[in-house]
């Protein structure tokens, strides 16, 4: 498998161990392990004297910092939103054409072509440990990874997660009883609250009115306060803005967000 440069990068709490550091384990193998400690060499820390004849160096390396930790938390989620998406998408014990295509396009639009067959690849990854280690033992690992994540994400960030696996089990027109049953947990592990779940899974973005999806496209609820919603709006930015991404992000998303955004902040006269 082609390793992405996100795999290179900063992993933040993936990379860190638990769970989910296992399945990228698996997913990448000696290969991984071989990036991951190149990428922990005192070598590739920030230099505190890079521009000290600028007199830069604290600026410098705060900002070097704070794109390793963004770098961190985006391909966290990435990795995230991978793992959790096969064990929806195996739920009721079929892999559905139209899921996997959600999924493939989703990674395509969102982050190019590069994403998509990686994202692909660790699909196929994280089918053949579910078959090797049997559903029971999996879904064990899922749950220690829902914990895993919901320690390290912050709340918007996992209804975003939460949103986007409900579209995939959505995509072949109809979820499932194993695939509903599969969501409530996932809500619960993550604690997202029985409202902003129901919200979700009550949402038809064929029926909803334009600011229904536009809280959609932000990954929340109409209930969210405020300050969540600016939250929601900055972490999507985060995700697909171009300067962040290895691969690129679709412009359209870009103008969707803040298309969403300005609809939001108007209905709520957000300044």
């Amino acid at each position: 498998m082609a390793i992405g440069k996100w795999i290179g990068g900063f992993l933040g709490f993936v990379g860190g161990g638990g769970p989910l550091g296992a399945l990228v384990g698996f997913c990448f193998g000696a290969i991984f392990d071989k990036m991951l400690d190149a990428v922990n060499t005192p070598d590739s820390q920030p230099k505190e004297n890079a521009h000290s004849a600028f007199g830069e160096n604290e600026s410098y390396a705060f900002t070097q910092q704070r794109r390793r930790q963004e770098e961190g938390d985006r391909n966290s989620f990435f990795f995230s939103l991978l793992v959790l998406s096969s064990y929806i998408i195996n739920a009721d014990g079929k892999v559905m054409h139209s899921e996997m295509e959600y999924v493939r396009n989703f990674l395509r639009n969102n982050w190019g072509e590069a994403a998509r067959q990686q994202g692909n690849d660790i699909l196929m990854k994280l089918f053949a440990k579910q078959k090797e280690i049997g559903f029971a033992s999996y879904h064990q690992t899922i749950v220690e990874a829902c914990v895993q994540i919901r320690a390290n994400m912050d709340y918007v960030a996992r209804m975003q997660l939460l949103r986007y696996l409900f579209e995939v089990a959505l995509a072949d027109g109809v979820v499932t009883h194993q695939e509903k049953e599969a969501l409530r947990e996932i809500a619960q592990l993550l604690a997202i609250r029985e409202a902003d779940a129901n919200n979700i899974f009550g949402s038809n973005s064929s029926s909803a009115n334009d600011l229904d999806k536009a809280y959609q496209t932000l990954g929340i609820s109409s209930d969210a306060t405020d300050d969540e919603v600016r939250h929601a709006y900055r972490h999507m930015v985060l995700l697909y803005h171009s300067d962040r991404l290895s691969e690129g992000a679709s412009d359209e998303k870009i103008k969707e967000i803040n298309a969403a955004k300005e609809l939001i902040y108007k209905a709520r006269n957000i300044k």
